[in-house]
C-alpha cells in the first residue's frame, strides 16, 4: 500500500474517532484544568529536533485548539490542531488526548512550501496550585509535496507551558 493510500485511511479513522469521542459523554460538564496554556514545543524523532513557542486554548471541557511555530532540522514549521480531551480517573490534573491538525513547513534558505497532515495522541498533566503545565504526545507527520509524500512515524512532541485561567 503506498504512502497517500495510508494517510487517507489514517485521516479518516483519526476523524471518526475524533467524532465520535466529542459526541459521547463521559463526565458531567465543569470547567477545563486550566483556560489557556503558553509555552515550548520540542518536536524531536526522524528528521531532527523542532522547537518553538506554542499556545494552547481549550474552548470547553473537552475541546482545544493548539498552534506552534517551530523551527530547526532546515526548516521553519506551522502547525495547528484540534484536541479532544478527557480526564483520567483517579489523576487529578492528568488527561489524555487525541488531536488531528495540519502543517505548513518552510525550508530554510528558499524551496516548495509542503503541507502536512498531523494526528496526535498523548497526556497532558497541569500541576497543581503551579500555573505549569507538562505534556507528552506521539505526533506522526504525513508530508505533502509537489510531486511525493512521506509517512515520518517516529515524531514525538514534549514541552512546558505555564497556564492561565481555569
Amino acid at each position: 500500500m503506498n504512502t497517500f493510500k495510508t494517510l487517507q485511511i489514517i485521516t479518516r479513522i483519526s476523524i471518526c474517532l475524533i467524532l465520535l469521542l466529542g459526541s459521547m459523554d463521559f463526565v458531567q460538564a465543569q470547567a477545563p484544568i486550566y483556560k489557556t496554556g503558553v509555552g515550548l514545543l520540542i518536536d524531536v524523532g526522524d528528521g531532527g529536533t523542532l522547537v518553538g513557542p506554542h499556545v494552547k486554548h481549550f474552548f470547553d471541557q473537552n475541546q482545544a485548539g493548539e498552534a506552534a511555530l517551530q523551527f530547526g532540522a532546515g526548516l521553519t514549521l506551522l502547525q495547528v490542531m484540534y484536541q479532544y480531551h478527557q480526564p483520567v480517573d483517579g489523576a487529578p490534573g492528568l488527561q489524555w488526548y487525541i488531536g488531528l491538525g495540519g502543517a505548513l513547513a518552510f525550508p530554510d534558505g528558499g524551496g516548495d512550501t509542503s503541507f502536512g497532515i498531523v494526528p496526535a495522541i498523548g497526556m497532558d498533566y497541569k500541576l497543581d496550585n503551579i500555573p505549569l503545565n507538562l505534556f507528552l504526545d506521539w505526533r506522526p507527520k504525513f508530508m505533502i509535496y509537489d510531486n511525493d509524500n512521506e509517512f515520518i512515524a517516529a515524531r514525538f512532541g514534549l514541552g512546558l507551558r505555564f497556564t492561565f485561567g481555569n
